[in-house]
């Protein structure tokens, strides 16, 4: 389910297309075909409802954040190497650090998400560059 949840909150922040999120659903549906959010996940068309149904079916208590973590900068990586201009990544990791499960928010990697993008407003590129940097490599050490 982290993974799922990493690529509904990426395709809320149009960091990956509809058309990602659904192979990755179709596939872990494939895996877990008797998993009943998955399945309601698969009959469900609308992306707001589900936005809301993976928000109120979600069991924050017992998500692997570890897990989420990796996934989610794993994928942040991929964007971040791939997005030609650090404003528009920095705009889009701030945005994605307010709907992220708030029991994580403040923790790291993820506390780095409300502030890297803060030495843009005196023109440190090189600053918001090696805080990202550094927060997408945190799992990776």
């Amino acid at each position: 389910m982290e993974e799922l949840f990493v690529y509904l909150i990426l395709f809320g922040e149009q960091i990956i297309t509809y058309d990602l999120y659904q192979k990755k659903l179709d596939l872990l549906f494939l895996e877990n075909p008797n998993n009943e959010v998955l399945l309601n996940l698969e009959w469900e068309t609308d992306i707001e409802r589900i936005i809301v149904y993976v928000r109120t079916n979600i069991d924050y208590q017992n998500l692997n954040y570890e897990i989420f973590g990796k996934i989610l900068m794993s994928k942040l990586k991929e964007y971040y190497n791939n997005c030609p201009d650090i404003n528009i990544f920095a705009n889009k990791m701030y945005s994605l650090w307010k709907n992220i499960p708030s029991y994580i928010q403040n923790e790291e990697p993820f506390w780095t998400l409300s502030y890297a993008d803060d030495p843009l407003a005196y023109a440190d590129e090189e600053q918001v560059r090696f805080l990202y940097e550094k927060m997408l490599n945190y799992y990776t050490n």
